[in-house]
Protein backbone atom coordinates (compact mmCIF):
# COMPACT_ATOMS: atom_id res chain seq x y z
CA UNK A 1 0.00 0.00 0.00
CA UNK A 2 1.43 3.43 -0.58
CA UNK A 3 3.29 5.21 2.01
CA UNK A 4 1.12 8.15 1.79
CA UNK A 5 -2.40 6.28 2.12
CA UNK A 6 -1.05 4.34 5.24
CA UNK A 7 0.16 8.08 6.74
CA UNK A 8 -3.10 8.99 6.07
CA UNK A 9 -4.92 6.22 8.14
CA UNK A 10 -2.74 6.57 10.40
CA UNK A 11 -3.50 10.13 11.23
CA UNK A 12 -7.20 9.34 10.60
CA UNK A 13 -7.10 7.07 13.64
CA UNK A 14 -4.95 8.91 15.95
CA UNK A 15 -7.63 11.22 16.09
CA UNK A 16 -11.06 9.55 16.43
CA UNK A 17 -14.12 11.34 14.89
CA UNK A 18 -14.64 14.28 17.31
CA UNK A 19 -18.77 13.90 16.56
CA UNK A 20 -20.77 11.10 18.10
CA UNK A 21 -17.77 9.64 19.66
CA UNK A 22 -18.39 10.43 23.37
CA UNK A 23 -20.91 8.24 23.25
CA UNK A 24 -18.99 4.96 22.57
CA UNK A 25 -17.41 3.26 25.11
CA UNK A 26 -13.16 3.59 25.11
CA UNK A 27 -11.62 2.00 22.07
CA UNK A 28 -14.76 1.79 20.03
CA UNK A 29 -15.31 4.74 16.73
CA UNK A 30 -17.54 4.65 14.57
CA UNK A 31 -16.41 3.20 11.40
CA UNK A 32 -19.54 4.96 8.91
CA UNK A 33 -17.52 7.95 9.78
CA UNK A 34 -13.78 6.82 10.57
CA UNK A 35 -13.70 5.15 6.81
CA UNK A 36 -13.75 7.16 4.02
CA UNK A 37 -16.69 6.14 1.50
CA UNK A 38 -17.53 3.20 3.69
CA UNK A 39 -21.04 2.39 2.93
CA UNK A 40 -23.35 1.58 5.88
CA UNK A 41 -26.54 -0.94 5.48
CA UNK A 42 -27.32 -1.96 9.20
CA UNK A 43 -29.41 -4.70 8.49
CA UNK A 44 -30.72 -5.33 12.10
CA UNK A 45 -31.87 -1.46 12.23
CA UNK A 46 -34.87 -2.19 9.66
CA UNK A 47 -36.87 -4.83 8.21
CA UNK A 48 -35.14 -6.55 5.72
CA UNK A 49 -33.57 -9.40 8.03
CA UNK A 50 -34.70 -12.68 9.20
CA UNK A 51 -35.84 -11.57 12.12
CA UNK A 52 -38.63 -9.17 9.92
CA UNK A 53 -38.06 -6.17 12.17
CA UNK A 54 -35.70 -3.90 14.07
CA UNK A 55 -33.83 -5.81 16.55
CA UNK A 56 -33.39 -4.85 19.80
CA UNK A 57 -29.91 -2.68 20.42
CA UNK A 58 -30.44 -1.42 17.08
CA UNK A 59 -31.16 2.83 17.39
CA UNK A 60 -29.24 4.02 15.24
CA UNK A 61 -27.93 2.62 11.64
CA UNK A 62 -24.18 3.07 12.95
CA UNK A 63 -21.24 0.92 12.15
CA UNK A 64 -19.54 0.61 15.49
CA UNK A 65 -16.23 -1.06 16.02
CA UNK A 66 -13.07 -1.29 17.92
CA UNK A 67 -10.48 0.95 17.02
CA UNK A 68 -7.98 -1.80 15.49
CA UNK A 69 -10.75 -3.28 13.47
CA UNK A 70 -11.49 -0.13 12.27
CA UNK A 71 -8.51 0.42 10.91
CA UNK A 72 -7.57 -2.76 9.63
CA UNK A 73 -11.13 -2.53 7.63
CA UNK A 74 -9.94 1.31 6.56
CA UNK A 75 -7.03 -0.83 5.44
CA UNK A 76 -9.05 -2.91 2.97
CA UNK A 77 -11.01 -0.14 1.92
CA UNK A 78 -7.49 2.12 -0.07
CA UNK A 79 -6.74 -1.52 -1.50
CA UNK A 80 -10.13 -1.67 -2.96
CA UNK A 81 -10.70 2.03 -4.48
CA UNK A 82 -8.24 1.59 -7.11
CA UNK A 83 -9.71 -1.23 -8.38
CA UNK A 84 -13.42 0.96 -8.52
CA UNK A 85 -14.51 -1.48 -5.59
CA UNK A 86 -15.43 -0.59 -1.84
CA UNK A 87 -16.96 -1.88 1.13
CA UNK A 88 -20.51 -2.48 2.30
CA UNK A 89 -20.90 -3.55 5.82
CA UNK A 90 -24.39 -5.28 7.21
CA UNK A 91 -23.76 -5.34 10.79
CA UNK A 92 -20.76 -4.45 12.69
CA UNK A 93 -21.05 -4.28 16.68
CA UNK A 94 -23.77 -6.00 18.13
CA UNK A 95 -25.41 -5.60 21.51
CA UNK A 96 -26.14 -8.88 23.29
CA UNK A 97 -29.60 -7.85 23.68
CA UNK A 98 -29.88 -8.06 20.05
CA UNK A 99 -28.74 -11.39 20.37
CA UNK A 100 -31.08 -12.31 22.89
CA UNK A 101 -33.43 -11.10 20.40
CA UNK A 102 -32.48 -13.58 18.05
CA UNK A 103 -32.73 -16.47 20.40
CA UNK A 104 -36.24 -15.18 21.51
CA UNK A 105 -37.25 -15.69 17.69
CA UNK A 106 -35.77 -18.56 17.03
CA UNK A 107 -37.92 -19.92 19.55
CA UNK A 108 -40.93 -18.69 18.41
CA UNK A 109 -41.79 -21.33 15.42
CA UNK A 110 -44.99 -19.86 14.67
CA UNK A 111 -43.16 -16.82 13.11
CA UNK A 112 -41.96 -17.86 9.92
CA UNK A 113 -42.83 -14.93 7.72
CA UNK A 114 -38.78 -14.44 6.50
CA UNK A 115 -38.48 -18.15 5.65
CA UNK A 116 -39.06 -18.05 2.08
CA UNK A 117 -35.88 -15.71 1.64
CA UNK A 118 -33.35 -16.85 4.85
CA UNK A 119 -34.13 -20.25 5.64
CA UNK A 120 -36.06 -21.44 2.85
CA UNK A 121 -34.90 -25.49 3.28
CA UNK A 122 -34.49 -25.15 6.81
CA UNK A 123 -36.97 -25.86 9.77
CA UNK A 124 -36.94 -23.18 12.02
CA UNK A 125 -36.82 -25.40 15.17
CA UNK A 126 -33.68 -26.78 13.70
CA UNK A 127 -31.81 -23.63 13.79
CA UNK A 128 -29.72 -23.86 16.75
CA UNK A 129 -28.84 -27.21 16.17
CA UNK A 130 -27.42 -26.22 12.47
CA UNK A 131 -25.43 -23.17 14.70
CA UNK A 132 -27.70 -20.58 12.79
CA UNK A 133 -28.16 -19.10 16.00
CA UNK A 134 -25.99 -19.07 19.25
CA UNK A 135 -26.32 -17.99 22.29
CA UNK A 136 -23.56 -15.37 22.11
CA UNK A 137 -21.92 -14.12 19.16
CA UNK A 138 -18.22 -12.73 18.16
CA UNK A 139 -20.15 -9.54 16.83
CA UNK A 140 -20.75 -8.51 20.78
CA UNK A 141 -16.66 -8.40 21.34
CA UNK A 142 -16.20 -5.15 18.67
CA UNK A 143 -13.92 -6.77 16.19
CA UNK A 144 -16.20 -8.89 14.01
CA UNK A 145 -18.01 -7.25 11.07
CA UNK A 146 -20.47 -8.36 8.03
CA UNK A 147 -19.69 -7.03 4.60
CA UNK A 148 -19.08 -7.46 0.95
CA UNK A 149 -17.63 -5.64 -1.91
CA UNK A 150 -19.79 -2.69 -4.51
CA UNK A 151 -18.71 -1.74 -7.43
CA UNK A 152 -18.69 2.02 -7.71
CA UNK A 153 -20.51 4.15 -7.95
CA UNK A 154 -22.65 1.83 -6.35
CA UNK A 155 -26.22 1.24 -8.19
CA UNK A 156 -29.18 2.41 -6.28
CA UNK A 157 -31.35 -0.22 -4.06
CA UNK A 158 -35.34 -0.70 -4.17
CA UNK A 159 -36.77 0.04 -0.58
CA UNK A 160 -37.69 -3.20 0.98
CA UNK A 161 -40.91 -3.50 2.22
CA UNK A 162 -42.41 -6.24 4.66
CA UNK A 163 -45.48 -8.46 2.69
CA UNK A 164 -43.89 -8.31 -0.50
CA UNK A 165 -42.83 -11.55 -2.32
CA UNK A 166 -39.68 -12.77 -1.01
CA UNK A 167 -37.13 -14.53 -3.35
CA UNK A 168 -34.73 -17.40 -1.67
CA UNK A 169 -31.32 -16.19 -1.12
CA UNK A 170 -30.03 -18.95 -2.29
CA UNK A 171 -31.59 -17.71 -5.84
CA UNK A 172 -29.13 -16.65 -8.81
CA UNK A 173 -28.08 -13.36 -8.02
CA UNK A 174 -30.42 -12.30 -11.08
CA UNK A 175 -33.58 -13.34 -9.38
CA UNK A 176 -33.07 -12.84 -5.58
CA UNK A 177 -33.40 -9.84 -4.20
CA UNK A 178 -31.03 -6.81 -5.98
CA UNK A 179 -28.49 -6.16 -3.10
CA UNK A 180 -25.84 -4.03 -5.30
CA UNK A 181 -23.10 -5.59 -3.53
CA UNK A 182 -20.80 -8.32 -6.40
CA UNK A 183 -22.36 -11.81 -6.10
CA UNK A 184 -21.27 -14.06 -3.49
CA UNK A 185 -23.55 -16.67 -4.38
CA UNK A 186 -25.95 -15.90 -2.02
CA UNK A 187 -27.74 -13.31 -0.12
CA UNK A 188 -26.64 -12.27 3.20
CA UNK A 189 -27.53 -13.89 6.04
CA UNK A 190 -28.28 -17.18 4.20
CA UNK A 191 -29.16 -20.13 6.45
CA UNK A 192 -27.65 -22.89 3.89
CA UNK A 193 -25.02 -24.47 2.75
CA UNK A 194 -24.10 -22.52 -0.28
CA UNK A 195 -23.11 -19.21 2.20
CA UNK A 196 -20.34 -21.83 3.49
CA UNK A 197 -17.02 -20.02 1.67
CA UNK A 198 -15.56 -22.55 0.23
CA UNK A 199 -18.79 -24.05 -1.06
CA UNK A 200 -17.62 -25.51 -4.78
CA UNK A 201 -21.35 -25.30 -6.25
CA UNK A 202 -21.30 -21.68 -7.12
CA UNK A 203 -20.94 -20.17 -10.35
CA UNK A 204 -17.01 -18.95 -10.78
CA UNK A 205 -17.66 -15.82 -10.80
CA UNK A 206 -19.35 -15.76 -6.78
CA UNK A 207 -16.32 -18.29 -5.61
CA UNK A 208 -13.42 -15.18 -7.44
CA UNK A 209 -15.39 -12.78 -5.21
CA UNK A 210 -15.66 -14.39 -2.07
CA UNK A 211 -11.73 -15.33 -2.85
CA UNK A 212 -11.15 -11.64 -3.59
CA UNK A 213 -12.84 -10.12 -0.45
CA UNK A 214 -11.50 -13.39 1.83
CA UNK A 215 -7.57 -12.33 0.18
CA UNK A 216 -7.83 -8.51 1.11
CA UNK A 217 -9.66 -9.15 4.39
CA UNK A 218 -7.01 -12.10 5.69
CA UNK A 219 -4.27 -9.44 4.70
CA UNK A 220 -5.07 -6.94 7.32
CA UNK A 221 -5.33 -9.83 9.58
CA UNK A 222 -9.19 -10.84 9.42
CA UNK A 223 -10.47 -14.61 9.72
CA UNK A 224 -13.04 -15.60 8.10
CA UNK A 225 -16.27 -17.86 9.94
CA UNK A 226 -15.93 -20.67 7.11
CA UNK A 227 -19.75 -21.17 7.09
CA UNK A 228 -20.64 -17.32 6.23
CA UNK A 229 -18.97 -15.80 3.43
CA UNK A 230 -19.54 -12.17 4.55
CA UNK A 231 -18.17 -13.15 8.57
CA UNK A 232 -14.97 -11.53 9.37
CA UNK A 233 -12.84 -11.25 13.02
CA UNK A 234 -9.95 -9.25 13.78
CA UNK A 235 -6.97 -11.67 15.11
CA UNK A 236 -6.08 -10.48 18.17
CA UNK A 237 -8.74 -8.73 18.84
CA UNK A 238 -8.49 -6.16 21.76
CA UNK A 239 -11.49 -7.12 23.26
CA UNK A 240 -11.70 -10.65 23.17
CA UNK A 241 -13.40 -12.10 26.28
CA UNK A 242 -16.05 -9.25 27.00
CA UNK A 243 -19.21 -9.27 25.31
CA UNK A 244 -20.58 -5.57 24.94
CA UNK A 245 -24.50 -4.71 25.52
CA UNK A 246 -24.19 -1.01 25.03
CA UNK A 247 -26.79 -0.17 22.63
CA UNK A 248 -25.73 1.45 18.69
CA UNK A 249 -27.07 4.83 19.21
Amino acid sequence: MPRLILLLLAALFMVAPAARAADLPPGFVDAGQAIPGLMVEMRYFGVHNFVGARVDGYKAPRCILSRPAAAALAKVQAELKPLGLGIKVYDCYRPRRAVAHFQRWARDLKDVKTKAEFYPTIDKRDLFKLGYVADKSSHSRGSTVDLTIVALPAAKQPEFRLGGKLIACTEPADKRWPDNGLDMGTGFDCFNQLSHTANQALPGQARANRALLKALMEKQGFVNFDQEWWHYTLAGEPFADTYFDFPVK
